[in-house]
């Protein structure tokens, strides 16, 4: 079974420190948080918490009070399979209770996983597309690659975000007659005619099934989805359009606002 507490000790807050160290392999002055900015937030009232199964630490999440009454969870990670939804919903229930109803977070776009789970598992819906947010990163798993992001919004009150809260299924299929804007053919991005064109209606965006892997084994296939994705992606939003789901686990549906 998963615990989540509020961490307000050293000792408890140098494990997840440890933890995220073994999940991004962070190059030397590279990490996103440091055990005393962790400490500091928590002392301030920021939101410092670890998902435990008895003894062993297996998540934390780390974020603080944004402009316009949000909480930014800043930082999220974790070793074992439940424990982000954990993570998530214990971070949704200490913000209504600080009257917060609105949680935003960054995500790297092409992780297909963490789409599925922000779009499909909790609700969350991205509002912006942010190219090279975080400049160069050199940590293990975007190393090489440019850090372009989504910026997801949670609506922590909306009834399809509560729906998901109870464990009921969300929606994770393609609307009738969308059409694919960027398709996955051979593991390969491939534009579709619509891209760009206003009259469209539901169009999908595809994402690779393994971009990590591709920035090791294919490097160039992997500058190639993130270009692709950042000018089919990013210019269907800066249009003004909508992203309102993710299907098959595989394409972004993006809709008329």
């Amino acid at each position: 079974m998963i615990e989540v507490r509020e961490l307000h000790e050293m000792a408890e807050i140098e494990q997840v420190n440890d933890l995220f160290e073994d999940i991004w392999h962070f190059g030397p002055g590279d990490p996103p948080i440091t055990m005393e900015l962790m400490r500091a937030l928590s002392h301030a009232g920021g939101y410092v918490a670890g998902a435990f199964e008895g003894d062993r630490v297996v998540g934390g999440s780390v974020g603080f009070l944004a402009a316009g009454g949000a909480l930014h969870s800043h930082v999220t990670g974790t070793t074992r399979r439940g424990a982000g939804f954990e993570l998530k919903q214990h971070q949704r229930r200490w913000a209504l209770e600080r009257g917060i109803e609105r949680i935003t977070w960054t995500y790297d776009p092409l992780v297909r996983r963490n789409a599925h789970f922000n779009l499909v598992k909790l609700g969350a819906r991205p509002q912006e597309y942010l190219p090279r947010f975080y400049g160069v990163m050199g940590d293990a798993i975007n190393q090489g690659d440019e850090s372009d992001r989504l910026l997801a919004v949670w609506p922590l009150t909306a009834p399809h975000v509560e729906a998901l809260a109870r464990r009921e299924p969300g929606e994770s299929a393609a609307p009738d007659g969308a059409v694919v804007a960027l398709a996955d053919e051979g593991g390969r991005p491939v534009q579709g005619p619509i891209q760009g064109q206003a009259g469209a209606g539901a169009v999908l965006v595809a994402v690779p099934a393994d971009i990590e892997g591709l920035r090791a084994s294919d490097p160039g296939t992997a500058k190639a989805w993130r270009l692709a994705v950042r000018e089919v992606l990013g210019g269907l939003m800066a249009e003004g359009r909508t992203v309102t789901g993710f299907c098959g686990k595989s394409y972004y549906v993006v809709e008329q606002a």
